[in-house]
């Protein structure tokens, strides 16, 4: 199977019809069956469903081994994405859902953990698009976001009222993943960002809090879900510094996944929050 993903061919072999079909639905929205030119990154995968092994290979890179079908999607996903920022040194790799809505879009910044993929899976209920839900590329000099639509990925099922698709989800036991063509959205295209969003649950919270984030510390927070960053001038700092900047930066603590959405679509809303700072009258530590 052929897949373009950052405009980069990655072309992916399974041995077994079963991942076959976790591979093509985990990455439906980037299919090209036509690619005819040679691939950038090619894999293939070893193993069926009831497995007790299951093997990825990586030319150039060799073999390697899990025992669960999700540890091994996992590390197809890590190699395919670290595989993409080595050919593609150009943009500036975040660990962030990004999601668009009214022409722009938002980055969800945040450990792992701390609900990126659920309050994006959220937000697609409440009139936002999909870009991804782990990766968000931006092309520095336009702030455009790039697109990375494999299906989103949960450890456990989201709150009542945002249950999985019964038809279509992926379930690996230890994972759960939701392909593009089963969202209540839509895959979209490259988007400016317009906003940079810092993720946190809280479970001790009776409801979300939310606050804006100065750009001294939004550049911080930035460079530690930084990627790639050695692969830019300064050791990367320069262009976190320059997005934090640029862009309006704020803190949301969600808690009932609900109010945390209407809270995080209200204050986008808002036409403050979409303004651009004056990088001069700003002082970064």
């Amino acid at each position: 199977m052929s897949f373009l993903m950052l405009d980069r061919h990655v072309r992916i072999a399974c041995q077994d019809a079963w991942w076959a079909g976790v591979v093509r639905a985990n990455y439906a929205a980037l299919l090209s069956p036509d690619c005819a030119r040679a691939p950038d990154l090619e894999f293939k995968i070893g193993g069926q469903a009831d497995s007790q092994q299951h093997t990825l290979w990586q030319r150039g890179r060799g073999s390697l081994v899990e025992s669960h079908a999700s540890l091994l999607l996992f590390r197809l996903e890590k190699a395919v994405t670290v595989g993409l920022q080595r050919l593609r040194p150009d943009l500036y790799f975040l660990h962030a859902a990004a999601l668009t809505r009214g022409g722009q879009a938002c980055l969800l910044v945040g450990e792992s953990g701390h609900g990126k993929s659920t309050t994006a899976w959220g937000l697609l209920h409440h009139g936002f698009d999909y870009l991804s839900d782990e990766l968000g590329p931006i092309e520095l000099s336009t702030l455009q976001v790039h697109p990375y639509a494999h299906a989103l990925c949960m450890k456990r099922p989201p709150p009542a009222g945002y249950a999985l698709p019964a038809s279509g989800t992926i379930d690996l036991g230890q994972t759960l993943h939701v392909p593009v063509n089963a969202m209540p959205a839509h895959a979209a295209d490259p988007c400016e960002l317009g906003a940079v969003i810092f993720v946190r649950h809280d479970r001790t919270l009776q409801s979300p809090r939310w606050r804006e984030v100065g750009a001294a510390e939004a550049s911080a927070r930035l460079y530690a879900q930084a990627l790639n960053a050695l692969a830019h001038p300064g050791r990367g700092v320069d262009a976190v510094v320059d997005v934090a900047q640029r862009v309006p930066c704020h803190a949301l603590d969600t808690a009932d996944l609900g109010a945390s959405c209407e809270l995080l679509r209200d204050r986008l809303s808002a036409p403050a929050s979409h303004a651009r700072r004056n990088p001069s009258a700003l002082q970064v530590a």
